[in-house]
């Protein structure tokens, strides 16, 4: 592995953090999470600069670019302004590599582009009120109407940006079968008759608003399903570690912004007539805080490295998404410690990390089923 950065490389890096940081500053995330808002305006940003095509060929408008670069990306986006990070990787790892990988020749000429161009986000319908990480749980049903067609019905949990997305993602048994097979994917316009939404009261993740989903006879042509019927969480499970990459680059570079928040603090807050970062105990907890996020960074990056030489990365893309969903969740509790009462006010953006961390160790896959996926590997 060659750990150096481009010429090439580091002019993404520099273009993308300049943007961010003139167009999605601190002060705007904070008043984007207090509102309940996502910053969706920043997509057409996001396209204008090419990072939408990065891992899409430049027949559909994309640039092909390998998953390491799109690693450094994702963790200097992350860095900077988490929320952009995460539409980023939504809009990909929810919507365009399923599509690449196994959309049908009009869904990718369709909506490959769109996507793209930042026109084109996506939503994730697989949790329902009894199905959360056990997806042979799932009973929210798709049934093949004789006119042609599918018709929907059942609830979903956890719909992330449901309402301002142009596809959910609905998984639905489209067969009576045993474990996770039987289930189907449909892309899904959220204004689709029969879809009714109710908004979900989040400990964080404000910006990233959530909704419940009611689908009452939702009917769906059949160019709606998502690849091969009755085969949808298998598929699913396929592109996965391309969303658990993105996660894991950009929750590490998050991690680093909670880092980086409690070092200035700890250097501009004086007591007993000192920096309290002159305590020993303030400065090996920050040297803990900043080892957490160097192994994650590091998992992630190997991770991607595995991705763009195309070697099976089943275990990795497990352990990227433990190794960095927890660091965050380490280092944002050790950061509100660091920063006591000015990081409970609730205009500090070290408790809004520290909130929004909570989600990542189990959203996405919680992270003992991902121990579960890598014991099978490592033991039997």
């Amino acid at each position: 592995m060659d750990f150096s950065i481009s010429h090439d490389q580091q002019a993404i890096l520099d273009s993308v953090t300049k943007l961010l940081q003139n167009n999605l500053t601190p002060l705007d995330q904070r008043d984007f999470d207090q509102k309940g808002s996502a910053p969706y305006h920043i997509m057409a940003d996001l396209a204008d600069l090419g990072l939408f095509g990065m891992p899409f060929p430049e027949q559909y408008g994309g640039t092909n670019i390998e998953w390491d670069t799109i690693a450094m990306v994702q963790h200097a986006m992350g860095k900077t302004a988490y929320m952009a990070a995460s539409l980023l990787n939504r809009s990909i790892g929810f919507g365009g590599m399923p599509i690449l990988m196994f959309g049908s020749s009009d869904q990718k000429e369709n909506i490959l582009p769109k996507i793209i161009n930042g026109e084109a986000l996506f939503a994730l319908a697989l949790s329902e009120p009894g199905a959360g990480s056990d997806a042979n749980a799932i009973i929210s049903r798709a049934t093949p109407m004789a006119s042609g067609g599918w018709q929907l019905n059942g609830n979903k949990i956890w719909v992330s940006d449901a309402k301002a997305a142009s596809f959910i993602v609905i998984a639905c048994k489209t067969e009576d079968s045993e474990g996770s097979d039987g289930i189907s994917l449909f892309l899904t316009p959220p204004d689709t008759k029969g879809i009714s939404m109710t908004p979900m009261n989040k400990v964080g993740t404000h910006w990233m608003p959530s909704f419940s989903l009611s689908l009452d006879n939702v009917i769906l042509p059949e160019t709606a399903i998502l690849g091969e019927p009755n085969n949808g969480f298998k598929q699913l499970m396929t592109v996965l570690h391309y969303a658990r990459a993105g996660m894991a680059a950009s929750v590490s570079g998050l991690a680093q912004r909670a880092v980086d928040i409690a070092i200035d603090h700890s250097i501009e807050r004086h007591q007993f007539g000192k920096p309290i970062a002159a305590n020993q105990v303030i400065r090996h907890r920050l040297v803990d805080m900043q080892m957490r996020v160097n192994q994650s960074r590091l998992t992630a990056f190997y991770l991607a490295w595995k991705i763009a030489n195309g070697l099976e990365c089943k275990t990795e893309a497990s352990e990227a998404k433990i190794v960095a969903t927890e660091a965050l969740n380490f280092v944002t509790d050790a950061g509100m410690q660091i920063l006591a009462g000015a990081g409970y006010d609730n205009d500090s953006e070290m408790q809004r990390i520290w909130r929004d961390a909570r989600l990542y160790t189990f959203g996405e896959g919680s992270n003992e089923i991902q121990r579960n996926i890598i014991a099978k590997e490592i033991i039997c």
